[in-house]
């Protein structure tokens, strides 16, 4: 189920909705977690099991830290820490990894072991994450123990961030799991965000994977440079669409049911280096990476060869965990390799540069990175990379280049745009223009929320393509 389908907006929200709210408050995060768990099993009933070790695994490990510290026995909290993770991570790796550990072992031996064939858990690399955070700022104080399994579980399995995100820290909603207040504005807010991003996600992050697909299914031999080029923006639009609309959709159900989220994106394209590009993307992962990771290595301060390769371990992980093959360890080398160059030899001279050769320079590398994320193999990336530079012979353009620009050109003008700060500087001025007479500005905001709901909810009766791409992670 995703939340951009008819089954998630007519049927399942309203019922959670109204269960929610008719429920007395102490009920609450049981009704929030029985709904979750019918949220999950209604993709993948087999793994309902193994999100429930999870679960426990990471409870038990929780409180076992707490006991060992009130007892005043730290060695023995830090052994429950390191089991309780080691289990969470034991699972990840087994239903994420373990075919392509055995992959790599045969191409290397030619062993020839059988492959397991497992299906990916949806969402796995985002609720281990979840997990492994709140046993960590147990034991390091930054949390209190939840010894409510009812509570904890809502926490893990909550529904809107459930299977992409974002990366919500247990320390960060702690205080609302135990209390919250559920406000009319704060709902009306969230059911904003919410219509807004599945805007987004219908009508420009679909159209622009539909594109992206057209140039893909193509002989690749055959691509012209600018069809390439324009094929591989397509699906640098897609990405950023689909999954910061994603979040978009979490933040505003989190609001619906009375919790704040973080944020997980900030208009990352209009970035002028790489180092800034990290800062705006996915932000709760960075986020993650750097408090659980990073500095836990000694951060920046350290030397600089201690540093670089602090940097270097966080992006090889990083490439990991989005992805159980070499093309995305490629991705987070090709990432880590990108922030220490610009660390140690190219910032001084980017910020000479003028603004927008900074941005051009931040979008071409931004656009390679994808060209290696989006494929299954390296090979694909490279054959494709070929493309690109005209490696085939194929020439800079042709025909079906100029059809393909004209007869998408209103899209991508919008997806340019969408990517900028404009659209929400210009609701912005609206609003202060007419804050004196607010009738005015409530209904404007109210028939443009109803005619962007109604127009997605007519793509979706229609529409055949409708993925979310951070499903596979």
């Amino acid at each position: 189920m995703v939340f951009s389908s008819l089954l998630f907006l007519f049927r399942f929200l309203p019922a959670v909705l109204l269960c929610y709210y008719l429920v007395p408050r102490p009920l609450r995060n049981f009704v929030l977690f029985l709904f979750s768990m019918i949220f999950y099993a209604w993709g993948e009933p087999v793994y309902i099991f193994l999100m429930i070790v999870s679960i426990l695994v990471s409870y038990i490990g929780g409180i076992a830290v707490d006991a060992m510290k009130r007892a005043g026995r730290p060695k023995a909290a830090k052994s429950a820490l390191i089991l309780s993770l080691a289990a969470s991570l034991s699972l990840l790796a087994f239903f994420k990894y373990a075919d392509f550990a055995i992959g790599t072992v045969n191409t290397l031996t030619g062993a020839g072991l059988s492959l397991l064939n497992l299906a990916l858990p949806i969402g796995i690399s985002f609720y281990t994450f979840q997990t492994m955070s709140y046993t960590i700022d147990v034991y390091r104080g930054d949390a209190r123990v939840q010894k409510n399994l009812i509570s904890y579980g809502a926490y893990v399995v909550m529904f809107p961030q459930l299977i992409a995100g974002p990366i919500v820290r247990y320390s960060t909603i702690e205080e609302e799991l135990r209390s919250r207040k559920e406000s009319i504005g704060e709902f009306a807010d969230g059911a904003q965000r919410f219509m807004i991003g599945l805007a987004k996600k219908v009508l420009l992050a679909n159209n622009a994977g539909s594109l992206w697909d057209s140039i893909s299914a193509m002989t690749v031999s055959e691509i012209p440079v600018l069809t390439a080029w324009l094929g591989l923006a397509a699906y640098t639009f897609q990405i950023y669409f689909d999954f910061s609309t994603y979040s978009d959709m979490a933040i505003g159900l989190g609001h619906m049911f009375g919790f704040a989220f973080p944020e997980n994106f900030n208009y990352p394209y209009i970035s002028k280096s790489i180092t800034e590009f990290w800062r705006r993307w996915h932000i709760s992962l960075s986020t993650w990476f750097r408090e659980y990771v990073y500095i836990p290595l000694g951060g920046n301060r350290v030397s600089t060869a201690c540093h670089i390769r602090n940097l270097m371990i966080v992006w090889l992980l990083t490439g990991v965990w989005h992805g159980a093959s070499w093309n995305f360890v490629a991705w987070g080398v090709y990432y880590g390799i990108l922030l220490v160059v610009e660390k140690y030899f190219l910032n001084a001279r980017l910020e000479k540069l003028p603004e927008v050769l900074r941005h051009i320079y931040c979008l071409i590398l931004v656009m390679l990175g994808w060209n290696l994320f989006v494929f299954g193999n390296l090979t694909e990336s490279m054959t494709y990379l070929r493309a690109l530079f005209g490696g085939f012979g194929a020439g800079f353009m042709n025909t079906e280049t100029i059809y393909l620009i004209c007869n998408n050109l209103v899209m991508l003008v919008c997806l340019i745009l969408g990517c900028t700060r404009i659209p929400k500087n210009l609701c912005t001025r609206f609003c202060i223009r007419f804050e004196k007479n607010h009738p005015v500005m409530l209904t404007a905001k109210g028939l443009f929320l109803a005619a962007i709901f109604l127009l997605s909810v007519a793509w979706l009766v229609d529409a055949s393509y409708n993925p979310f791409l951070y499903f596979r992670f």
